[in-house]
């Protein structure tokens, strides 16, 4: 289940931000990937492999959020969404990454 935490962008692609990472989700083929954030490196190096997921629940309360990798759910990720004054991370965000960034990153 995907609560409205932000709109799809136009390419159909859910992204959550996280502390650390970009999450891009193409919830059309339920899959993902992360772009870590604040690397000196190429976006693409910096970019995981898309990997398959059965289920994203968040939490608008806690910001937080599960990938649940398989039915069962005994397999799963989870994170928190960046927010200002962030909890998580004290607010030491690591550095954004641009739309065409992203976009590159998600087409790879």
């Amino acid at each position: 289940m995907i609560t409205a935490v932000a709109p799809p962008t136009d390419d159909g692609l859910f992204i959550l931000e996280s502390c650390h990472s970009t999450w891009i989700f193409d919830t059309d083929r339920r899959r993902f990937r992360r772009v870590l954030k604040g690397l000196a490196i190429d976006v693409h190096a910096a970019t995981t492999a898309w990997r398959p997921y059965f289920e994203l629940e968040t939490d608008p309360v806690s910001e937080s959020f599960v990938v649940l990798l398989n039915p069962e759910g005994s397999r799963l990720l989870r994170s928190w969404r960046h927010v200002e004054q962030c909890p998580q991370c004290g607010g030491n965000q690591t550095a954004e990454l641009s739309i065409d960034e992203l976009r590159s990153a998600a087409l790879a």
